[in-house]
């Protein structure tokens, strides 16, 4: 049965071995987001591409933040030579990093490992000094305190962060995006196209795309009026809602609507409600075979010369350009599309096989 090729390899030896170090408490989509894509790979390919290991300090079980219990394949004494490690993060990190966690961690960056961290798993590599000058994610609950307490990492608000021998992913299904990047960089992007597909995972989001971090998060519970207008705004991005009329419903006066926004959101109500539209006109761009037309009109834009110029201020290209790019990034779909009959059998045939494995779509732990 024919496999999907992976491409020409690059001279690393095979299979690449990565390390789960797994936290107390970790979050399990993030380890399962992370390895997935791993065994659809070897699957994929026929090859042994990838090999995996979970490690803890003492090889003793470690419970998930769901209450599970999962038992390593090694400890810190008895892991076998790896190429990278992932540290695995999850709820209360500061607590759950301890000095042998760090020392270790030290250890194999010293040994020249790739190191990377899922969901909060990068404060662990912070922690141990090993993101100084480095851009790193991390999950939106943890951006601020890593801002904080590790002034010299360059914590960013994306879904994950490749920069050199460093790759961490904020957490839920955004490891997934990572490790599809990661694939496609070493094994080529038909291979990543044809792992999303087995997953139903409609897009692989790239290092650009950003975590939409609840406003109440930034805010707290204190400013329940302008939580309250952005709901709105939000609520109503085709029809929109004048400034005024808005300032109505939450009983506060023109003036006083544009001095929040200042204050806590650092632009004006209407720049607030156009950022809201345009994102939202990104997204389906994006995932949608909406024509611009289409998508201007529903993001409340009276014509399409003038929704692509904001657009084009606003995210630096043109809707047709993203459009165009979307596309291209889709290299391969595993199942053909009107009018791609027979283009990729070799892949068709891979998704048929794999199908009827018994471990389609399972997590290997």
């Amino acid at each position: 049965m024919s496999q999907i090729n992976p491409g020409s390899q690059p001279p690393n030896r095979l299979p690449q071995t990565i390390g789960f170090l797994l936290l107390d408490n970790f979050t399990l989509i993030s380890l399962a987001s992370a390895v997935e894509p791993l065994r659809m790979a070897n699957q994929l390919s026929g090859k042994e591409l990838y090999r995996w290991f979970t490690v803890t300090q003492s090889g003793e079980p470690v419970s998930a933040s769901d209450g599970l219990q999962i038992t390593p394949d090694a400890s810190f004494e008895s892991a076998p030579s790896l190429d990278s490690i992932i540290v695995c993060g999850g709820v209360d990190i500061q607590h759950s990093v301890t000095r042998e966690h760090l020392h270790w961690l030290q250890t194999q960056a010293r040994h020249g490992r790739q190191l990377g961290a899922v969901c909060t798993g990068s404060w662990a590599l912070a922690k141990a000094g090993l993101l100084d000058g480095y851009d790193c994610s991390v999950h939106w609950e943890c951006l601020a305190a890593m801002q904080e307490a590790f002034p010299r990492t360059s914590v960013t608000p994306r879904l994950f962060s490749i920069d050199r021998n460093r790759h961490t992913a904020s957490g839920g299904t955004a490891p997934m995006d990572l490790m599809l990047q990661l694939i496609g960089a070493r094994h080529g992007r038909e291979l990543a196209a044809a792992i999303s597909d087995m997953f139903m995972y409609e897009r692989i989001r790239s290092e650009q795309d950003l975590q939409r971090v609840p406003l109440k998060h930034m805010l707290g519970t204190n400013q329940p009026k302008l939580l309250e207008i952005v709901a709105l705004m939000e609520a109503n991005l085709e029809e929109l809602i004048d400034l005024d009329e808005l300032a109505c419903y939450v009983s506060v006066s023109r003036r006083q609507l544009e001095r929040l926004f200042q204050k806590y959101l650092h632009c004006s109500p209407s720049r607030y409600y156009l950022k809201l539209r345009l994102i939202r006109a990104r997204q389906l761009l994006k995932q949608t075979p909406m024509s611009i037309i289409e998508v201007a009109s529903v993001c409340g834009f009276v014509s399409t010369p003038h929704f692509s110029k904001c657009y084009r201020e606003f995210f630096g290209i043109p809707p047709r350009d993203e459009r165009s790019g979307q596309q291209s990034a889709q290299v391969v779909a595993l199942i053909p599309r009107p009018g791609e009959a027979n283009r990729n059998p070799a892949t068709v045939a891979a998704l048929q096989r794999a199908q009827g494995e018994s471990t389609f779509a399972s997590v290997r732990i």
